[in-house]
């Protein structure tokens, strides 16, 4: 299980990827597909196409790491197929990692408190 810190920045892919790519392949397609620094610390997941697998890329300052699942039943729960991706908070990434319907869970929203005098 991946530990996903709490300030963490997630983006979800919305289109399948070719599960042949690698470290690489996929640090290009977080560049070209979805605009974005594949060596900024923000956690990649991209989705097979037939939604059962997935992999999550992410740099730790040293290297980039790659993560790969594969459910031996059923789905992962994926957005819509759409350009572009999405963002998840932590507590979502954990449920769907776990192969659950992260879009049952939704960050509550809180006020930022006053300062007092």
């Amino acid at each position: 299980m991946i530990a996903v810190p709490s300030n963490a920045r997630i983006l979800v892919a919305r289109r399948p990827i070719d599960f042949r790519a690698g470290h690489d392949r996929l640090a290009a397609l977080v560049t070209q597909a979805l605009a974005d620094d594949p060596f900024c610390g923000t956690i990649f997941v991209f989705r097979s196409k037939r939604a059962d697998k997935l992999k999550v890329i992410v740099w730790d300052g040293s290297g980039l790491w790659l993560h790969y699942k594969r459910l031996e039943q059923g789905a992962f729960t994926w957005p819509a197929i759409a350009d572009g991706a999405i963002t998840l908070t932590p507590a979502q990434l954990t449920l769907l990692l776990a192969g659950l319907d992260w879009r049952k869970v939704a960050p509550q929203a809180v006020r930022k408190p006053l300062k007092s005098g």
